[in-house]
């Protein structure tokens, strides 16, 4: 067993030591994921409005903010990869200089009618890529058994979604419908020109030197891609399906105006970001097997509950609330999991496939939820569909999951490698 170091006075010292650059690093990398987030999701909030402006269906509304997503889920497999090669130094400031380019043509020209905006929600797409650039940046400055948390609070960043949904809408009706888009392209500049000042790479960290075709294969051999893919398009996939549908659904099943709606879908948006860090640093404590199955058990009630359509306060609210704290903690859980299990050199590629589950697990549920709504006129069906696979992936988790981390307990240890490479694999 490895045991903690000992200071000169004797006392025990719990871990490796986290220098001050490798929190400041965090620090610069969380905040460049909230905005790229940020623009991720500047059309969900825009949603209801253009569906009544263009005369869309609600099948149409639905596909148009989730083009974005499915497309910046994609990508993070090569950008996860590329940062393996070339390091988030290099990748932050090229992602969130490129995500300019669409947010500033939806904002000019591309918001009158749905093919421009779906053109430009495509493009868009690439801002939710920045995830696979911060996750294998952020672990190789952390030891292993301080991982969990760290990933936990630069996931943290997905909060960009709610400056999204508390600033689009009042922006456009105070300003014009350019307003919350040449701000964020602004803000995006003024990120990727001071993250390619002031962003460095952990010293010694693995670079992979075969070729991309290959990296991805020896991805793809790995357990801990698919199994943490499974529980991510859950856990963080519910959590972006009810960020970029929630504003609709409020409006649509409880009448709420749109402003209402939004306000509301940010304070789910707060509460999962704020339970992501928690739910990290309860992974490195007691184990990500237990958190996970925690939270998704909670998820399951949740879903069950509200697919009664109960009344909003007090039920409604509950359930909702307690649904976006154990999708946030579950999304935490998950990458705690992937640092853990995952060679060095390997966890951007990992991240880039487990990303892109979760992202595409956020955008079947608005176009299932939009197109059973059109059909039968309630949501029901939709909410106890969303418990019906949580409740599967609890069942994996205490299962497949659990053998093949090693049992539920399983945690980083303090002073271990920093490489962390699971038994039987090879760099």
């Amino acid at each position: 067993m490895v045991q903690p170091s000992k200071s000169k006075s004797g006392s025990s010292v719990q871990g490796s030591p986290v220098s001050r650059r490798a929190w400041l690093m965090l620090a610069l990398s969380t905040v460049g994921f909230a905005v790229n987030f940020w623009a991720w999701a500047l059309l969900s909030p825009l949603g209801p409005r253009f569906k009544d402006g263009l005369d869309l269906s609600s099948f149409e509304q639905s596909l148009l903010v989730a083009v974005p997503v499915v497309v910046g889920s994609l990508g993070r497999i090569p950008v996860g990869a590329l940062t393996d090669r070339f390091g988030g130094r290099v990748m932050f400031p090229i992602v969130s200089a490129a995500t300019i380019v669409p947010v500033l043509y939806l904002g000019l020209a591309g918001h009158s009618s749905l093919p421009a905006l779906l053109a430009g929600g495509f493009f868009l797409g690439i801002g939710g890529t920045a995830f696979a650039v911060g996750v294998p940046f952020v672990s190789a400055w952390f030891p292993p058994e301080r991982r969990g948390l760290a990933i936990g609070v630069f996931g943290a960043g997905m909060g960009g979604t709610a400056i999204s949904a508390l600033t689009t809408v009042k922006l456009v009706d105070a300003n014009s419908m350019s307003t919350p888009f040449l701000l964020t392209a602004a803000v995006l500049g003024v990120y990727a020109v001071t993250a390619a000042l002031l962003l460095r790479d952990a010293p010694g960290r693995a670079v992979p030197t075969e070729p991309l075709a290959r990296r991805l294969a020896a991805t793809a051999r790995l357990p801990i891609t698919w199994q943490a893919s499974a529980l991510y398009a859950v856990g963080f996939g519910g959590y972006v399906a009810f960020s970029v549908y929630l504003p609709t659904y409020l409006k649509t099943g409880y009448g709420l105006t749109q402003a209402d709606a939004a306000n509301r879908m940010a304070g789910f948006v707060l509460l999962a970001v704020a339970m992501r860090p928690v739910g990290g640093w309860l992974s490195d404590r007691v184990g990500p097997i237990r958190v996970l199955a925690g939270s998704l058990a909670v998820v399951v009630v949740g879903a069950v509950a509200q697919s009664f359509t109960p009344a909003l306060a007090p039920v409604g609210t509950i359930a909702f609330l307690a649904m976006a704290a154990a999708l946030g903690a579950a999304s935490g859980a998950t990458f705690a999991l992937v640092a853990l299990l995952t060679p060095a050199g390997q966890v951007g590629s990992v991240t880039g496939v487990v990303g892109a589950a979760g992202g595409l697990g956020g955008f079947l549920p608005p176009l299932v939820m939009g197109s059973l709504y059109g059909a039968y006129g309630t949501y029901a069906a939709g909410l106890a569909l969303l418990a019906v696979v949580a409740a599967a992936a609890l069942a994996y988790t205490l299962t497949g999951v659990r053998a093949a981390a090693g049992g539920g307990d399983r945690k980083p240890r303090a002073g271990a490698r920093r490489d962390h490479r699971p038994a039987g694999t090879t760099a």
